[in-house]
């Protein structure tokens, strides 16, 4: 199998898949995939231990695989892509792990709608050097969407690695709710700087009103979620965990604020649903850089 993008998910999981006894093929830069031939993936967890595992690298996919999981962020997917040609990829499960929805259709133009599965993670997990993998969330958490004859076995092998997987057969279920969770957090903690403790404290009518504005949004692309129960598994969170896009702008490196509010707010555009706070908190992120 192949990890397009062995960062902080993919890292993860590709460690994990090898550590099961699974041949591993990780796709990056020159960079990172000499740090990988070279020293393996090493992960510090609490929930998973710490281990080092062994994998396969390359700046590109060279033969065929039976499956290939993309982790890349939202930001580098069209630059990453070029490591992933089709013809070499052929008809094999492609297992995108990023934040957002509008990805489904990017892979699906690139690749065909056949190989995509529509699948969500629950994690936190960093890259902290290439190859380094700190992996802080009591938890990894995969939903993917369809048949379960298909995709069972694809769970099992997530679930038999270390992971938490299971199969549900409403895409839309499965990408909103994610996204319905994701969008709130991310745009309070990036905008405010703050962790999801301090958010849910301090913030909450912002909370509680960008998490009803989120369930509208996903009701009306035909996903069932209900604010009170997303907003209970927020207060469920550890206080200290910060949102990706939160631990991406302490880094300076690029926000995926398109791909998270962005994505928010075309969908609430396109299906008539009022979205004021959210689109506040876009234009804020997007002012200040």
């Amino acid at each position: 199998m192949a990890v397009l993008g062995p960062g902080g998910v993919g890292g993860l999981l590709a460690a994990l898949l090898a550590r099961a006894g699974h041949r591993v093929l990780c796709l990056a830069g020159e960079d990172t995939a000499r740090a990988l031939r070279t020293d393996g993936l090493r992960v510090r967890s609490g929930h998973c231990g710490d281990f080092t595992a062994r994998v396969e690298a390359d700046t590109a996919l060279r033969e065929p695989v039976d499956l290939c999981l993309v982790t890349v962020k939202h930001t580098a997917l069209e630059a990453a892509l070029d490591r992933l040609p089709a013809g070499v990829l052929g008809d094999a499960p492609l297992v995108p792990l990023l934040n957002g929805v509008d990805h489904l259709a990017a892979l699906r133009r690139r690749y065909g709608a056949g190989p995509v599965v529509p699948a969500t993670v629950k994690v936190e997990s960093t890259r902290t050097a290439p190859g380094v993998i700190e992996h802080g969330s009591p938890f990894v958490q995969i939903e993917l969407a369809g048949a379960e004859e298909r995709l069972g076995p694809l769970a099992a092998l997530f679930t038999d690695a270390g992971a938490e997987a299971r199969v549900v057969p409403d895409e839309a279920g499965v990408m909103w709710a994610k996204l319905a969770f994701l969008a709130p957090v991310a745009l309070l903690t990036t905008r405010y700087r703050a962790t999801i403790g301090a958010v849910r404290t301090e913030r909450r009518d912002e909370l509680v009103a960008v998490l009803e504005e989120a369930a509208a949004v996903a009701r009306a692309c035909g996903a069932s979620v209900d604010p009170a129960a997303v907003l209970e598994r927020c207060d469920a969170f550890p206080a200290g965990n910060k949102s990706s896009m939160l631990r991406d702008a302490e880094a300076g490196r690029e926000l995926e604020l398109d791909a998270i509010g962005g994505a928010l707010l075309r969908a609430a555009e396109e299906r008539g649903v009022p979205v004021p706070t959210a689109a506040r908190l876009v234009a804020e992120l997007e002012a200040s850089g």
